[in-house]
């Protein structure tokens, strides 16, 4: 689960670790009901209600794909959110937590075209984010480097917490 406030870069960074861990990957933001992609575009922050159906859409999402390994994005912001998840994908669940500045992700999403969620919406997810990195099964990443850059740190995070091998042993690699 690569997670974080928008903007940080979960699909880009989410992409390189699926191709280089060789699973799947699944853009969270795609499993959004359609009131809660209207309620964000109209610049309207999505509250818990809101969120437990796409939460158990994720869930389900690395449910399905658990025997084979699969990445997906999800911004996970508060710890209800992370175990919601952890219950609802029944086994392992490690989260990848691309942490940045307010200002290096205000400037991200200004420069980025064509996403429904607004930079009016960033302060109310750094409200909501509860930080994660004291928990177990989180891997913190700071996102101020190259997508390459960031990606290698958290692939070799992961390899730390014997990811890699346990997606080969899973593929009888």
């Amino acid at each position: 689960m690569v997670m974080g406030v928008s903007g940080c870069g979960k699909t880009s960074i989410g992409e390189g670790i699926a191709a280089r861990l060789g699973i799947g990957f699944v853009e969270g933001d795609v499993l959004h009901p359609i009131q809660n992609v209207e309620k964000m575009s109209a610049g309207v922050p999505l509250d818990d209600a809101d969120r437990w159906p796409w939460l158990d859409l994720v869930g389900r999402a690395l449910r399905t794909a658990q025997g084979d390994g699969l990445v997906v994005t999800c911004s996970a912001l508060k710890k209800a959110y992370r175990d919601r998840l952890r219950q609802a994908a029944g086994g392992d669940l490690v989260f990848v937590f691309l942490e940045g500045s307010h200002q290096l992700l205000r400037q991200r999403i200004g420069e980025r075209r064509g996403h429904f969620m607004p930079p009016s919406l960033l302060d109310s997810q750094f409200a909501t984010l509860e930080d994660p990195t004291a928990e177990q099964g989180v891997v913190t990443v700071n996102i101020a480097a190259t997508v390459d850059a960031i990606i290698d740190a958290a692939c070799a995070r992961l390899a730390e917490m014997g990811i890699g091998v346990q997606i080969q042993q899973m593929k009888g690699i």
